[in-house]
């Protein structure tokens, strides 16, 4: 049966039944929606009274009709607390309950405004209004620097976004609707609503299905859930109206929606089907610093100091995540522009999608209205490919990557607090002119791209928005320092840390303590594990190899790990950088180029005993700065001292500069059959021909020996372990084929005579040099399932 004509049959057959229902009314048990008393002596005197007619209000509102409140006569707020006995507190009772002061009385009303409803004393109807209670819908709460939310995060909504608002307009559109409209709004909303039943929607009044629907379902899709059915019952201005009265809510809640959709499951390294992970149950909060040091940790496997010394923060500089727009400024005022910056792999990324998804579920943050998160590769995009015009205004932009927020004229308003978050300035490979750009002054004119994210930062464009820029140092670093508050820089994992993120991600206890454990076992592999990214591959690495029968006996081999870093980051730089699809990450001669250009740079650094590099010498080497600093993901900008001290740069981590001076040696001997290693004062041993010298790999490690245990302890040390792991058939025959040179490259020969060479060595070298040859040896010969 259609649901009109039940509608209809439903009200004939209550007709002949009016009489008893008139009796039925004045039976009714009063509305959950409270009541309030004045605190006054007057009223205390006439409390008799008062109560009569609170009597004869509560009669009057037990109506089965809704009854359209009229507007408040008193400019006073009236506050309004609500009983439910019979049912569960809401978020609503309990926020009224806590603005009622203490000793502030209770009549039995149901509004402010009563008293119009009473043909007698209304000048003292309007004396009971002057009350200590505010009225529910707009609640009086304390400052925002001593609110807290359940997080112990202080702020609070805005008013037209707080539940009291929400309320008050639902109540107030549904108090419109006839007998008859309600009644089918009732059955159209159970009918497409699994998450209410019938009893609760049919019971009581509208304020009582009001209560209910926000205490069940939540204010965001209740609110949804009451547009759409009254759109489908064909009350289309009801509903426009209700949206009009809750626009800021809704902007908000569709922009909530997109970033839980882009950000609650996170997609790490090649995603698999049917495989996913949500950020909240493998999320570990890295440290997050406010003094940059360049984020490159001096730790070391044999040598106690860097060739360069770097500085490592203190804990006392830290700051959680959450709170990064609840730090000041010198002068006590809030932070409106904050830089956050780390070396690659450090978790900027996940650090962004945790503070978006915790803001959209109403975990912290809550007195931003909103979070607008547009990434400098959507605006290089747009410039690229045009898919705006050539000029826009960055309303425009919003407009296009969120839909929903069109012609959002909140964002100009002065109570109007959001944050844009501008992610990634790296991928935006436009220079920037912050002396010569023009200035903009609103949101809707429009410009180039590049003027208008010089705007933004300068604080012209957006003008109440917060701003947080997210980016590589090298990038980062261009923005002139006086429109820049605060430079946070991302730390990583302290070693708690690392334990805790291989621990969580596994249902298996047994595995994640195996795991934890195995990993321990390489105090290089520990040191670089505080990285995030390292720390993920360890755990999708082990959790497979664990799967075999005998994995675990021996520690793990280092050369595989970096060679996977080198790898991932690389195919990153073609997909982010250039566009390339994950189908399309074939490398091309210039990634060879890159590579072994970089890797020479690292090789003559370490002749040089030097961890720092600077511009001339990129350039030096016939590579870009940006390419090499930037887009490749292995290096990083230090901070400087000084203004007008040079840029320098170094690698992610002292152990990676050897591992690429270990691979330029390598790609060398491998593709052009040259040992750059080789010297006139290189003792040749019997076994080897001058011949066989520079073409074998043994002579090659030969060279590298007499090198390593002529210097200083870790000077070579670790680039041997590399240059040994490297010649392990399953590094240079399995994971480097096809990428650095071809497949058809033969197989590396004379393994058995490298290995004989390296115990040798053992035998005869001292003892502090004992223990790094064996390592050399195992990196070389072991096999891992």
């Amino acid at each position: 049966m259609d649901l009109d004509t039940e509608v209809e049959r439903i009200f004939r057959l209550e007709e002949d039944d009016d009489d008893e229902e008139e009796e039925k009314k004045c039976k009714r048990p009063p509305s959950s929606y409270g009541s309030m008393k004045s605190d006054s002596d007057e009223m205390e005197e006439e409390e008799e009274e008062e109560q009569g007619k609170g009597a004869e209000v509560v009669e009057a509102f037990t109506a089965p009709f809704p009854v359209a409140l009229p507007e408040s006569t008193t400019e006073e707020a009236t506050g309004l607390q609500m009983v439910r006995s019979e049912s569960p507190e809401t978020l609503y009772t309990m926020t009224t309950q806590q603005t009622k002061p203490p000793g502030a009385l209770v009549i039995d009303t149901r509004s402010s405004d009563l008293g119009d409803f009473s043909d007698n004393d209304e000048e003292d109807a309007d004396e009971v209004l002057v009350a200590d209670s505010p009225e529910p819908p707009e609640p009086v709460e304390p400052d925002d620097a001593v609110q807290t939310d359940e997080n112990s995060q202080p702020g609070r909504l805005h008013p037209e976004q707080d539940l009291p608002h929400i309320f008050k307009s639902m109540q107030s559109v549904l108090t419109r609707l006839t007998r008859e409209e309600l009644f089918k709004f009732k059955m159209w909303y159970y009918q497409r609503e699994t998450g209410i039943t019938l009893q609760q929607v049919m019971e009581g009044d509208i304020l009582d299905f009001v209560d209910k629907t926000l205490e069940v379902l939540g204010q965001d899709r209740s609110l949804l859930h009451t547009i759409t059915t009254l759109e489908n019952i064909n009350k289309k201005a009801e509903a426009a109206e209700l949206k009009d009265m809750c626009s800021r809510v809704l902007i908000r809640f569709h922009l909530m929606q997109e970033l839980i959709r882009k950000y609650e499951v996170i997609r790490e390294g090649v995603v698999q089907a049917g495989k996913q992970s949500l950020l909240n149950t493998i999320y570990v909060e890295p440290q997050i610093s406010t003094c940059g040091c360049g984020g490159v940790y001096p730790s070391h496997e044999y040598r106690p100091h860097p060739p360069t010394p770097l500085q490592v923060p203190s804990a006392d500089t830290f700051v959680s995540l959450n709170n990064l727009f609840r730090l000041q400024t010198s002068d006590g005022k809030l932070v409106r522009t904050v830089v956050t910056t780390g070396i690659p792999g450090i978790g900027m990324s996940v650090s962004v999608a945790k503070f978006c998804v915790d803001w959209a579920r109403y975990r912290a943050n809550k007195d931003l209205h909103f979070i607008i998160k547009v990434s400098c590769r959507c605006f290089w995009y747009l410039r690229s490919y045009g898919a705006l015009s050539e000029k826009m205004s960055i309303m425009d932009v919003i407009e296009y990557y969120y839909p929903e927020c069109k012609d959002m004229k909140y964002l100009e308003q002065e109570d109007c607090r959001f944050l844009f978050i501008l992610d990634s300035m790296d991928c935006y490979q436009a220079p920037l002119d912050w002396e010569n750009a023009p200035v903009i002054n609103d949101n809707y004119t429009k410009a180039h791209p590049d003027v208008l994210i010089v705007n933004i930062i300068r604080g012209t464009v957006l003008r109440g928005a917060r701003v947080w820029i997210l980016g590589r140092r090298g990038a980062v670093s261009q923005i002139p320092s006086q429109f820049v508050d605060i430079v946070t820089e991302v730390q990583g994992f302290s070693d708690e840390m690392k334990d805790q993120f291989l621990t969580k991600r596994y249902s298996d206890a047994a595995l994640a303590a195996k795991i934890v454990a195995h990993y321990k076992r390489l105090p290089t592999l520990h040191m670089l594990a505080r990285q995030p990214f390292v720390c993920w591959m360890l755990a999708t690495v082990f959790e497979r190899c664990f799967r075999y029968q005998a994995y675990g006996e021996h520690p793990p081999r280092l050369t595989p790990f970096y060679v996977s870093i080198m790898i991932i980051q690389t195919n990153r730089r073609l997909g982010f950088y250039y566009g390339k699809q994950d189908h399309d990450l074939k490398w091309s001669g210039d990634e060879r180029h890159l590579l072994t250009k970089m890797g020479k740079m690292a090789f003559k650094m370490l002749e040089r005993n030097t961890s720092v590099f600077f511009e001339e010498d990129v350039k030096e080497y016939g590579l870009k700065l940006t390419e090499v600093t930037v887009f490749s993901g292995m290096c990083t900008e230090l901070p400087a001292a000084a203004s007008d001290e040079k840029r320098k740069f170094c690698f992610i981590h002292f152990t990676f500069q050897e591992f690429m001076a270990a691979l330029y040696v390598f790609t060398m001997f491998r593709t052009e059959s040259k040992n750059v290693l080789d010297s006139a004062l290189v003792h040749k041993p019997k076994i080897f021909t001058p011949k066989d010298q520079t073409k074998s790999a043994a002579g090659l490690v030969q060279c590298a020996v007499a090198r390593t245990l002529g210097s200083p302890l870790g000077h070579y040390d670790m680039f041997l372990r590399f240059l040994c792991g490297m010649l392990s058939r399953d590094c240079h025959d399995n994971q480097l084929r096809g990428l650095l040179y071809s497949h058809s490259t033969p197989k590396v020969a004379g393994l058995d005579d490298v290995q004989r060479l390296l115990e040798q060595t053992i035998q005869t070298a001292k003892e502090d040099r004992v223990e790094n040859l064996k390592e050399c040896l195992r990196e070389m010969t072991q096999e891992d399932e």
